[in-house]
């Protein structure tokens, strides 16, 4: 059934393992933008809280497809930005990991705005008593409850994030949904067992994530 597999035509475990390097660089950046975003929309600054509501209200409700190719078209071809040496076996995945991060970045920060919600009131405006500043309120007393309160919806982000990693392939990242697509094009007398073998790569990668995650969550949950 899998026979195609032993005429080494096609490097699996090499297109998961640039899903998985995709799925890594993207959640570490989201997780920093998410963060970032989360902090400016509870700002006291009308203009960072404006701009943390447009950019997630616009940047969340647009195609992920469109965030993607718009990076190598408008940034990459149109602008010339690199983000780093002029690699042009790098550079659709250098750009694949900022779409996923400024798309990505927006669904963090709306589950950790809802972590942040279930904070009491009554510690912020103690630690303000205090003397703390914003910042310090936010990074000391508010986010860390907050992670702790939103690490299954969390890692909900982290299974779509793992996922939504195929759009890379409409701008030629060589990862797993583009190496199917070369497998359908070329085992026509296969089709199943090439889609079975795709699928059960990608559960093979987010099954665990949610099992571990899910325990973490129950572990470190705020006891209220």
């Amino acid at each position: 059934m899998f026979d195609f597999l032993s005429s080494g035509r096609y490097d699996l475990l090499g297109a998961f393992w640039v899903t998985v390097q995709l799925t890594l660089y993207s959640a570490v950046g989201s997780l920093i933008w998410g963060t970032l975003l989360a902090g400016m929309r509870v700002s006291p600054v009308p203009l960072m809280r404006g701009f943390g509501t447009a950019y997630v209200n616009l940047v969340r409700n647009t195609p992920l497809t469109i965030i993607m190719v718009g990076s190598l078209l408008g940034l990459y071809q149109t602008l010339g930005f690199k983000l780093g040496a002029d690699l042009s076996a790098d550079i659709g995945f250098r750009l694949a990991v900022l779409a996923m991060v400024a798309y990505t970045g927006t669904f963090v920060c709306e589950a950790l705005r809802s972590g942040i919600n279930t904070v009491p009131v009554g510690q912020a405006e103690a630690a303000r008593a205090m003397g703390l500043s914003f910042v310090q309120v936010l990074t000391l007393i508010v986010l860390p409850q907050a992670f702790r309160s939103v690490v299954a919806p969390l890692a909900n982000v982290l299974i779509a994030l793992t996922k939504n990693t195929t759009v890379a392939s409409a701008i030629g990242v060589a990862e797993a949904s583009f190496l199917m697509k070369n497998m359908v094009e070329n085992e026509t007398d296969a089709l199943f067992a090439v889609f079975a073998l795709i699928a059960l790569g990608f559960i093979v990668l987010t099954l665990p994530t949610g099992l571990l995650l899910g325990w973490v969550s129950k572990r470190v949950a705020v006891k209220r």
